[in-house]
């Protein structure tokens, strides 16, 4: 069996350069070869995931939830099993799945050798998301905050940078198809849900990552808010994240389903895993049990 790892040394604080032998060490007590890459760039981490899928039995990986996408757009659709060490800042991917978020406890996943079909997001044919496609209010903040202010405040920075830059919601009008069913309307966010974990919180703590679903949530609000509905936006962000949207039914949206059209204006930018992506139209579709990646056993997922 041979194994392919793959690092990226900028994510988190740079936990996992220092930990390599350890790993190494490891994997070979599983796998007759063990080739570990460091990574120069994201394109060099996908590109790498890319050509491995097609000469390794498994390709492991540690990084962030951004690593975790590009592995994904790697990979694409060949049939290859995948381990995750996380080693960013939100690990939203890991929260959702249950993988232990220190080295010693990802690599005891692994070697155990549970591995499960997960579903994935397609968006418009060519791209890849795991647990998160999202447009509007705060979503910049998971691309544009800088390495720096996240090594010294972790999760933290991504509020630090909304309150700088986002706090006034940009209002955006969508229209989503789904099952037969057509909404307009006019919102401050639009989330696919695949994951049960957002921006660190169980914003879809009762999803499944492997019922060939995903959940979207949408905040509503008028083209032209007063300050009172925009209060009630800012009420309903906070619902959504830490509730899932109860009390505030009338203002959030909730759909469910596997193919989602969702039409906007062409300037829209969505947030996929975290990663900056496309603009304009979405279309979704779910490919049940696409990824086969190693779970911790009895974990409810």
């Amino acid at each position: 069996m041979k194994c392919l790892f793959l690092y990226n040394p900028a994510s988190g604080k740079g936990r996992i350069t220092g930990q390599t032998a350890y790993i190494r060490r490891r994997l070979e007590e599983a796998y007759d070869i063990v080739e570990i890459v460091e990574t120069k760039s994201a394109e060099d981490m996908e590109a790498h995931a890319r050509e491995g899928a097609a000469r390794f039995d498994v390709i492991l990986f540690a990084g962030g939830d951004g690593t975790f996408n590009r592995i994904l757009q790697g990979v694409g659709e060949r049939d290859v099993r995948l381990g995750y060490i996380p080693g960013g800042t939100t690990n939203d991917t890991a929260r959702s799945l249950g993988i232990p978020r220190s080295v010693k406890g990802a690599l005891n996943v692994i070697l155990a050798g549970n591995c499960a079909a997960i579903d994935v997001m397609r968006l418009n044919g060519t791209h890849y998301a795991v647990y998160v496609a999202a447009a509007g209010a705060f979503t910049r903040a998971t691309y544009s905050t800088g390495r720096s202010l996240k090594k010294k405040l972790g999760i933290l920075a991504y509020a630090v940078e909304a309150l700088r830059h986002e706090m006034k919601f940009r209002v955006f009008p969508v229209t989503i198809t789904c099952d037969g069913r057509r909404i307009t309307e006019t919102a401050v966010l639009i989330l696919n849900m695949n994951g049960r974990s957002i921006a660190g919180l169980k914003a879809n703590k009762r999803s499944s990552m492997r019922d060939g679903k995903i959940e979207l949530a949408l905040i509503r609000q008028v083209r032209e808010p007063n300050f009172a509905r925009r209060m009630g936006a800012y009420a309903s962000l906070v619902s959504l994240m830490l509730m899932g949207g109860k009390g505030r039914s009338g203002h959030i949206l909730r759909l469910q389903g596997s193919h989602f059209l969702i039409e906007t204006d062409g300037d829209v930018v969505w947030d996929l895993d975290g990663e900056k992506g496309m603009r304009g139209d979405l279309r979704v579709d779910v490919l049940p049990g696409h990824m086969k990646l190693f779970v911790p056993r009895k974990k409810k997922i």
